[in-house]
């Protein structure tokens, strides 16, 4: 039987088993937000990162250098942050009931963080259909993002590779044809996006050619950190176990700041969830996930290099070729009887 019919079955067995665990999404009687006047805040703090973004072309020519330094690498983690907490968030649930509104702030964002939000939606929904999945006999990936895709024999690709190769990995004409295939308008306003985000970089380069030199490093290197984030919510966890695709952390201050988005094994096993819902959604299935061996770090996303409990690479291969020598004896074994 082909691995991806296999994975396909486990997942539709895994889905009926787990309709037990129902969160109810929030609901609100506002004639601006969709689900809940809280998510007032991460539009809030959208509107700030974007304001953020054009003052430090303010502040450029007017603060000593050392400040703006300080200010671009603040932009870099900010970058992070509104991918993996806003940006992410928006994706699953809008924030508005209006389209027009919805639509104004995919372009906002897609001008802030620099990449096109209905770009990084397909890319993301495309990430959900695979999960981190592990590359097929012909060493392609459902999953456009996996750690797995350019990893060898089958192992997570080295967290330092990942980070600083992805950038340059992502292919808009790939996600450009599968919008198109999908959505035709959908194509046509990521393309609008990434116009837009382009002109405002070049519209600033024009304006100081200097403050362009500057800003680019910075926006790269945000983009290494979310790439970074992104790396450790799914290093450790087990792309074989639907309830454990994921890698957990629950860090307070963390899951404040980044709207929960320490809850990627929850995430992964319901991705419609609200992100005020997270921990509801835990609360529930706490028990399954210990069953299911769901991994759980204890720093944030990006700074799980430091957990003490973190499997180093080579422990991590050492694992699995026991884990494949104890089936292949157990197939002999059967064999023999």
């Amino acid at each position: 039987m082909p691995r991806r019919f296999r994975y396909r079955e486990s997942l539709k067995f895994f889905l009926m088993k787990s309709n037990a665990f129902v969160i109810e999404s929030p609901t609100t009687d506002s004639r601006i937000f969709a689900h809940t006047r809280w998510d007032a805040i991460p539009v809030l703090a959208a509107i700030f990162h974007c304001a953020y973004f054009f003052g430090m072309f303010y502040l450029f020519s007017r603060v000593p250098l050392w400040i703006m330094l300080i200010l671009g690498f603040v932009y870099s983690v900010s970058i992070s942050w509104n991918i993996n907490g806003i940006s992410h968030n928006f994706i699953h649930n809008p924030y508005f009931r209006f389209t027009l509104f919805n639509r104004l702030f995919s372009i906002l964002e897609s001008i802030t963080v620099g990449f096109s939000q209905v770009f990084y939606e397909c890319i993301h929904m495309q990430h959900h259909k695979g999960n981190a999945d592990r590359p097929d006999e012909h060493g392609e990936t459902v999953d456009w993002i996996s750690i797995y895709k350019h990893g060898h024999d089958g192992d997570a690709e080295h967290p330092l590779k990942y980070t600083f190769l992805s950038f340059f990995r992502e292919d808009p004409k790939t996600v450009y044809r599968e919008l198109k295939r999908k959505n035709p308008r959908d194509a046509f306003w990521g393309v609008t996006e990434l116009t837009l985000f382009v002109s405002t970089f070049a519209i600033l380069g024009v304006l100081n050619w200097r403050y362009i030199c500057f800003l680019v490093p910075f926006w790269y290197f945000g983009h290494c950190l979310s790439y970074l984030n992104g790396y450790y919510r799914h290093y450790g966890g087990n792309p074989d176990e639907p309830l454990a695709w994921g890698v957990s952390s629950y860090d307070k201050l963390y899951n404040w700041i980044w709207f929960f988005n320490g809850f990627h094994a929850e995430h992964h096993f319901r991705p419609k969830v609200h992100w005020t819902r997270m921990q509801a959604l835990r609360d529930q299935i706490v028990e399954r996930q210990r069953a299911a061996g769901v991994r759980v770090i204890k720093p944030p996303h990006a700074l799980a290099f430091l957990d003490p409990d973190l499997p180093g690479l080579k422990e991590q291969s050492r694992q699995k070729f026991l884990a494949r020598w104890n089936l292949k004896a157990a197939r002999l074994e059967g064999d023999a009887n």
